[in-house]
């Protein structure tokens, strides 16, 4: 299962995701192309399809049978934290931590892990980091914006002409709608990582395995390499939002309701997307509907409530429940349960910067942050999801992101030279109306305030590295992640003179209600070979170098194989964290530790996305000191595009990644490393 990675990257305060495959392509299981039960008609342009597939297999006939995410022993969570902590610390340092960790494994610790062994045996339904999991999102009381939701861009349209905003909207809507309902028809592939395809996903073994019970089927799969993934976060996509409440908010579903929530301009209009029976309405329709939002010529509002989702939780709770006062609870009830935002903005991308930007945050107007996701396209359709994190990790964004992309490109809705239906949208839409106080225009001000001060700090630049990608580095028998990270240790080093806390993150989602765990790249052998190109190139041969980078990329794959399998330090030692806060523990020595602090304090918080569809993601740093790393090894060039507040420098960062991985090829070519 070593392959098996979707990353996601969660440093003190969690964040975006990141999914990889590892040599084997991630495929799922058991579907059949095209309508399925309930399409008006087959696939291609115009065509009224209710379902994006009809699978053999049903959705969820593996979740029952998933084995559960394992408790690492204590020992060797104390092993790995110390291997992680070595090259961060000076020796006294490392003595000092070292003892703290043969303290805590002898005495509470090894108390607090037998209560967490049996508290799991316990809740056998789940995994030991769920319930702690949602708590830490949900009880953050940071902004979500910039803080936690990030964003991943599709690619253009393959035909040119199909990029109209009006169009692409359609389109990708549309899709939306289709994966919806075939996932609630239990008619959406399982997500399974396949190892060996021509075994496991074929007819045959599909046929086989639609006939083997729920509760024994994963034991089918893994028989024949196959590793069924965890779908239990997959209801949330939908009808979904995060509730602001005093101290902890609360994730909201309603999968009754029917109508698409459509911001324009900062303005909040309706229309339902299902008809009384649950069909989807007609693309032509749906078409018309948004086509009359575009068109209508009502003024940013005086006070755009949408600012009111950016601010500090608590007090996003206290302003919503003075908007339930003040006769808005049935319109918030609107925008709460609308199956997802999609949000038109009236302007076109100029760059790569701007998109970032304009997905990542925008202006604060036209955007409702708290929704599971919400569909952003641009005046000339480039096109993205932002989404809200505490529901679930990437694995289900990044699937139903997927699905889009294909379905609208593949078999659109509707054409560009599609007339939208003549109905009457007048009547089918409905533009929401908020009552405003003095008490709620004061908190927009501020929230309008606080939103573009922060705004204003956060720099965004990317870099193209053109001489090699996947396929050179893969000639070489390395690990093109590997390799990356390395880069990002040289180039912090080459820049700052230090080897800092580094996260990077890995699914356990092959484990019933698995959420993540951290890869922890900076390791003594990225923090040696980086001293060596860095600092002292002369006195290594190539040979020497090469040797030195083949060292980080075995090492790196043996922590990746770790924390997919489960196998990490950082999950279970927050688990005995909050039992021990839990029980009323004063906090145990161990997490006192400034070296404690110090690795949970990610400066370098990375993550990518391996994907036909994407274009490019991003999100903003951690920590006010850090770097948000967003990149993604194509087959021939690598592309990273970073993020940070004042306290970095990005576009000197990025020169020195783009010198580190010219000097890595240079090596890995045979020529000397240049100065």
């Amino acid at each position: 299962m070593g392959p098996l990675m979707a990353r996601l990257r969660l440093g003190p305060r969690p964040a975006p995701l990141r999914m990889t495959g590892g040599g084997c392509g991630r495929r799922r299981l058991g579907a059949e192309a095209g309508p399925g039960p309930g399409a008006e008609a087959g696939p291609g342009p115009g065509a009224e399809r209710q379902y994006l597939q009809r699978s053999i297999v049903p959705t969820l006939h593996f979740q029952p049978s998933l084995p559960r995410l394992p408790i690492p022993k204590l020992e060797d969570s104390m092993k790995r934290y110390l291997s992680a902590q070595r090259p961060l610390l000076d020796d006294s340092q490392f003595r000092r931590t070292e003892q703290l960790c043969r303290t805590f494994e002898s005495g509470l610790g090894k108390e607090l892990h037998a209560r967490l062994l049996a508290q799991d045996k316990q809740n056998r339904h789940t995994s030991y980091i769920s319930g702690p999991w949602f708590d830490m999102y949900l009880s953050a009381r940071d902004s979500i914006v910039l803080n936690f939701n990030p964003f991943i861009s599709f690619n253009p349209d393959p035909k040119p002409d199909y990029n109209d905003q009006l169009t692409r909207a359609t389109n990708l809507t549309m899709s939306a709608l289709r994966f919806m309902k075939t996932l609630r028809a239990g008619l959406l592939e399982p997500e399974v990582f396949h190892l060996n395809p021509a075994k496991s996903d074929t007819d045959t073994f599909k046929r086989l395995i639609r006939l083997v019970p729920p509760a024994l089927a994963w034991y089918g799969a893994y028989m024949v390499n196959a590793y069924p993934l965890d779908m239990s976060q997959y209801f949330r996509l939908f009808n979904s939002t995060r509730l602001p409440q005093p101290g902890r908010d609360e994730l909201f579903t309603d999968e009754k309701e029917k109508h698409l929530l459509v911001l324009r301009n900062g303005n909040f209009y309706v229309f339902d997307v299902l008809d009384k029976d649950g069909n989807i309405l007609k693309a032509a329709e749906v078409h018309a509907h948004l086509k009359y939002v575009l068109s209508d010529s009502s003024p940013t509002p005086e006070f755009p409530l949408a600012y009111l989702a950016t601010e500090n939780r608590d007090t996003w709770a206290g302003l919503r429940q003075e908007l339930l006062n003040n006769g808005n609870k049935e319109t918030l009830g609107k925008v709460d349960s609308a199956v997802f935002c999609l949000c038109l903005d009236d302007f076109p991308i100029t760059d790569l910067v701007h998109l970032s930007h304009t997905m990542l945050h925008g202006d604060g107007i036209n955007r409702w942050f708290d929704k599971s996701f919400s569909l952003i396209v641009a005046k000339d359709g480039n096109a993205a999801i932002n989404f809200e994190h505490s529901w679930g990790d990437g694995v289900a964004v990044l699937r139903v992101f997927n699905e889009m992309f294909k379905d609208s490109t593949q078999t659109p809705a509707i054409t560009p030279q599609a007339q939208p239906t003549p109905v009457d949208s007048s009547r089918a839409v409905q533009k929401l109306h908020f009552r405003l106080n003095e008490t709620l225009k004061a908190g927009i001000a501020k929230a309008k305030e606080k939103f573009d001060s922060s705004m204003q700090t956060l720099t965004i630049d990317s870099v193209q590295f053109h001489r090699g990608g996947k396929e050179f580095l893969k000639k070489h028998k390395l690990s093109p992640d590997a390799v990356a990270q390395l880069s990002f240790q040289m180039a912090f080093l080459r820049q700052y003179g230090q080897t800092v806390a580094t996260y990077e993150s890995c699914s356990t989602a092959a484990f019933r209600h698995g959420r993540t765990e951290t890869v922890r790249p900076a390791s003594v052998f990225t923090k040696k070979c980086s001293e060596a190109f860095v600092r002292e190139p002369s006195k290594n041969s190539t040979d020497q170098l090469k040797e030195m980078i083949a060292q980080c990329s075995k090492y790196h794959g043996q922590l990746t194989r770790e924390a997919a399998m489960g196998q990490g330090f950082d999950r279970h030692l927050f688990a005995l964290r909050y039992l021990a806060a839990a029980e009323g523990h004063k906090l145990p020595e161990l997490y006192q530790d400034p070296a404690y602090g110090q690795i949970n304090h990610n400066i370098l918080s990375t993550s990518t996305l391996a994907s036909p569809a994407v274009n490019i993601g991003g999100f903003a740093p951690v920590v006010p000191d850090g770097f948000g790393v967003g990149y993604r090894i194509h087959e021939d060039w690598i592309g990273c595009n970073v993020s940070s507040y004042p306290a970095r420098n990005v576009r000197e960062f990025l020169q020195c990644v783009n010198k580190s991985l010219g000097d890595i090829f240079d090596v890995l070519e045979g020529k000397p490393v240049r100065s």
